[in-house]
């Protein structure tokens, strides 16, 4: 098998945070930046965009250098370590399919000056991330306890928005309430597009190589279409919901690739220990 049929284009930032999630969290070491060009180019990123990505990475906190003789090794900060452990989280233990919801919904309103134009864009971009659809104009939505406090203060609005925790009533229509309130049909199309790029692999093998480089797509790709996933009640989606059957493919392609990439990144990869600061 070739690579994967269909795919999306990946930002190399994203592929980044993947490979570091998978091959330096929590090991204390850091990786030579020589070892990320090769692995990266093998996934069609040249090296002049690799090099960009860690340079960019180290000015935004997310990577720190680390020089042994003559080569340059990368490690995480503090702030990339948190990062990284917030998609583990999402792939490995919220998951794709919200079953547990106990019928709490987060409203969050908000009513901001008709000049605030650019507060209104960042605070919509930031609900719309954390899982929130808008109810009405200024009346936003979640599925269960959203704490959205920091984010509310970090954008300068606690004084314009309101947070509550409701009920529906008995007689509310909360099927069609997410399907007014979300685009579902975009959610669904993309598990459905995972599904097909992904699915042959569940029998197929690549070289040991290529089996670095897909698991390293296949996670990249995964936390996107779940991180736009509001996880809403499972109980309250159109029957054929495609989420499940994407998370079994995810779950038993990612375990098919395991022993391969492990053996592929021992070969490919030059790690060395986290040296302490002064």
């Amino acid at each position: 098998m070739g690579r994967v049929t269909g795919e999306e284009a990946l930002r190399p930032q994203s592929l980044m945070l993947t490979f570091l999630g998978d091959q330096v969290l929590g090991r204390d070491v850091c990786v030579y930046s020589g070892s990320v060009i090769d692995v990266f180019a093998r996934a069609g990123v040249g090296e002049h965009a690799t090099r960009s990505t860690l340079t960019r990475m180290v000015g935004r906190d997310l990577l720190r250098r680390q020089r042994e003789g003559r080569r340059m090794y990368f490690g995480l900060t503090e702030r990339a370590e948190a990062v990284l452990r917030d998609g583990e989280r999402r792939i490995w233990q919220t998951g794709a399919v919200n079953r547990q919801w106990d019928g709490t919904w987060t409203l969050l309103g908000f009513s901001l000056p008709e000049s605030w134009q650019r507060q209104r864009h960042d605070l919509r971009s930031q609900l719309t991330w954390s899982g929130f659809g808008p109810l009405f104009n200024g009346l936003w939505i979640a599925p269960g306890e959203i704490d959205v406090s920091a984010l509310v203060a970090e954008l300068g609005l606690s004084a314009h928005v309101k947070i509550f925790r409701a009920h529906a009533d008995a007689g509310m229509d909360i099927g069609r309430m997410i399907e007014e309130t979300w685009e579902l049909s975009d959610l669904a199309a993309g598990y459905a597009g995972f599904v097909r790029r992904w699915k042959p692999w569940e029998d197929g093998l690549p070289d040991t190589d290529d089996a670095l480089v897909l698991r390293l797509r296949l996670q990249t790709e995964w936390l996107r279409i779940v991180r736009r996933d509001p996880r809403l009640p499972v109980k309250h989606l159109p029957d054929d919901w495609p989420a499940e059957q994407a998370e079994k493919t995810f779950r038993t392609v990612h375990e098919r690739l395991s022993p391969l990439a492990r053996a592929a990144s021992e070969r490919l990869l030059d790690l060395v220990p986290v040296r302490s600061q002064a």
